[in-house]
């Protein structure tokens, strides 16, 4: 009855968390810069030469072998592994300074260039992983293997929602074809399901199995779930099993939802000039739509937003490919960062723009005038942030002349989960869960906080 007691009153750690011997101030060790997060994830690996990382001698050098010296016997694919020659390719898109912080951006992201003295880039991003889904998963959850619980359900076990008609972590999903998207890139792994992502659609229902039958009522369904509440409660009190406090927290959740979330998602009450600043269109699904519907989830108190924007996997035809991509995401993304700051929750609000890792200085397949392609490139790549406690308006990290390794400032996914926790005011090393007779946490057992990024150091 406990467990059912904190779960119905809004409790983020209570019994649905059986493993937490103590509440969340033992986990807030200093004052949170961040309340929330949206997190843009680019799925397929968004090629940082030609989006944020300029090196102009590569340009000089393309349809030349990249140098022994450089690769140092890394490791590539299978795509590239067979081929005779590892050609180098120059980004063929000007690269220019924007704002007064002069941080340099792709011609193909005028918006989001647009708000350079917002963003803080990092240059030096690198993973472990080599091929999509272990390193979808890694930047996920901290592991290549499936299972572990995601960034955002980490987060809610953590802090809670701050509003109780919504879930905590809530999924948005646009863009076609390339990589799948698997349901456990939002996945609560092992704790409890009310930790899961809510994966809400652009078009008809937002969440399936919301809208009642044909033949059901409110006050039916009301009283359907007040039966099924008191079966699982007796059960609870039998057994004990925190996973029927989960199951009755979801009915009830989903009760509430009938009357949130079509009020949520009707973009169509937002102003005309709100509308044209993502490019939204209402009834139509869209990653700006979904922009938009982020910042209205931020507004009601979602702590963890998820954007999944498919088709960054370019391995022919990289030229026309990644400027259709660029243009589908680069309006939407800089308009979110700029409605959330005119409305004032740009700075307790993390942006997060970015893939899983980045791809090849050299060509995949024959470099032609207008045509190439890019491999996946663990070593280095480049994401921004921006908002929510960051230092807005600079670069952080480098990499050679080739885009290939890096050379100042190394960020690994670990030390980027750290820092996120970091910034909602919790110590990543204190937020753990028992599952199994061991102590499990998002960073695994390594992570470094990235001080030289945060707006406040100390």
């Amino acid at each position: 009855m406990l467990a059912l007691s904190s779960l119905l009153g809004g409790g983020s750690l209570g019994a649905a968390a059986p493993s937490s011997t103590s509440g969340i101030a033992a986990q807030l060790r200093h004052a949170p810069q961040a309340k929330r997060v949206i997190y843009l994830f680019m799925s397929g690996g968004p090629s940082h030469i030609d989006l944020f990382d300029p090196k102009p001698k590569l340009a000089s050098l393309t349809n030349t072998e990249l140098p022994g010296s450089v690769r140092m016997g890394q490791r590539i694919t299978g795509m590239t592994s067979g081929q005779k020659q590892l050609l180098c390719v120059g980004s063929p898109f000007e690269f220019k300074k924007h704002g007064r912080s002069g941080i340099e951006f792709s011609e193909l992201l005028p918006n989001i260039a647009g708000v350079a003295d917002e963003l803080c880039l990092i240059r030096s991003m690198f993973t472990e992983p080599i091929n999509h889904d272990p390193a979808v998963t890694f930047f996920a959850t901290g592991n290549q293997q499936p299972g572990r619980p995601v960034m955002g359900s980490w987060i809610t076990y953590g802090l809670g929602s701050e509003n109780s008609n919504l879930p905590g972590f809530v999924v948005l999903l646009s863009g076609g074809g390339g990589q799948p998207l698997q349901a456990r890139y939002w996945g609560n792994g092992f704790l409890p399901g009310n930790y899961q992502g809510a994966q809400f659609r652009g078009a008809g229902d937002p969440v399936l199995y919301l809208t009642n039958p044909k033949g059901i009522d409110s006050r039916a369904r009301r009283q359907l779930i007040d039966s099924m509440r008191e079966l699982n409660q007796m059960q609870l009190g039998a057994v004990g099993d925190p996973e029927i406090a989960t199951h009755i927290e979801n009915y009830e959740l989903a009760y509430r939802m009938q009357s949130s979330v079509p009020e949520l998602m009707d973009i169509s009450t937002e102003s005309k000039s709100t509308l044209e600043l993502y490019g939204a269109e209402p009834g139509k699904a869209s990653f700006a739509n979904n922009c938009l519907l982020a910042r209205r989830l931020a507004e009601r108190g979602v702590r963890f937003i998820q954007l999944c924007h498919r088709d960054w996997d370019h391995h022919g035809n990289l030229p026309s490919e990644i400027r259709r991509q660029a243009k589908n995401t680069d309006q939407a993304s800089a308009a979110l960062i700029r409605d959330l700051r005119q409305r004032g929750l740009l700075d307790d609000t993390l942006v997060i723009w970015g893939g899983e890792f980045g791809r090849t200085t050299y060509s995949q397949g024959e470099i032609k005038k207008d045509s190439f392609g890019r491999d996946h490139h663990p070593r280095c790549f480049s994401l921004f942030m921006a908002g929510g406690g960051v230092r807005p308006g600079i670069t952080y990290g480098a990499t050679d002349d080739f885009g290939y390794n890096i050379t100042e400032n190394k960020v690994h996914v670990h030390d980027l989960h750290a820092t996120l926790l970091h910034l909602l005011g919790v110590d990543h090393e204190k937020l753990t869960y028992r599952f199994e007779g061991r102590d499990y946490r998002l960073t695994d057992v390594s992570g470094e906080v990235v001080r030289g990024v945060l707006a406040r150091p100390g």
